[in-house]
């Protein structure tokens, strides 16, 4: 596999190996509120919080869920020191609204889309529904909503900031643990 680059101020093209990602994904986004929605249905909604979209790659792995540090990622002003980027969604008592999505593991074929690297349906349900239970246990599990796996949901979300965040389980910049400040 080859990424290729162009750069438009020299017009050449410079070609390098690519790596494949191999962990979980996710794209987090703060929200002043969001909602899915399955055959019409409202089926979860929170107001202020984080909308986490889970993509599962086929090599997952319990360390791999261990390693989402989503709730602790200090997206939100802390307005009593007037700081930004300063506290965390329980912090804030915020909530938290996490959807399963497959297509972050998507790759384009030519024209068609290409799903071969997500986790299969079989093995993800369980792995999905062990991170939302692991999300509850490090939060208060009101807080904690999700959508139905496997479904084709709609999803509406008013982004705050807008602030969306991609994080990656495996991925090297994640895993320096220099963010003690």
């Amino acid at each position: 596999m080859y990424a290729v680059s162009i750069i438009p101020s020299f017009a050449t093209i410079r070609t390098k190996r690519a790596h494949p990602i191999r962990a979980m994904r996710a794209v987090v986004q703060r929200v002043a509120s969001a909602s899915v929605q399955v055959e019409g249905r409202t089926v979860s909604e929170i107001g202020p919080g984080l909308v986490v979209l889970v993509g599962l790659h086929e090599s997952d792995s319990e360390s791999d869920a261990e390693f989402m540090k989503v709730l602790n990622m200090r997206l939100f002003p802390n307005e009593s020191t007037g700081r930004g980027w300063d506290q965390n969604v329980m912090q804030k008592k915020y909530e938290v609204l996490l959807v399963s999505q497959f297509t972050l593991y998507g790759f384009l074929k030519g024209n068609k889309p290409d799903f071969h690297v997500a986790m299969p349906p079989q093995k993800a349900k369980p792995f999905y529904a062990s991170l939302v239970d692991r999300f509850k246990q490090s939060y208060n599990p009101d807080t904690i909503k999700d959508g139905v796996f496997g479904a084709m949901m709609k999803v509406s979300l008013v982004n705050d900031g807008p602030v969306t965040m991609q994080l990656d389980s495996q991925s090297p910049k994640n895993t320096n643990d220099g963010e003690n400040s």
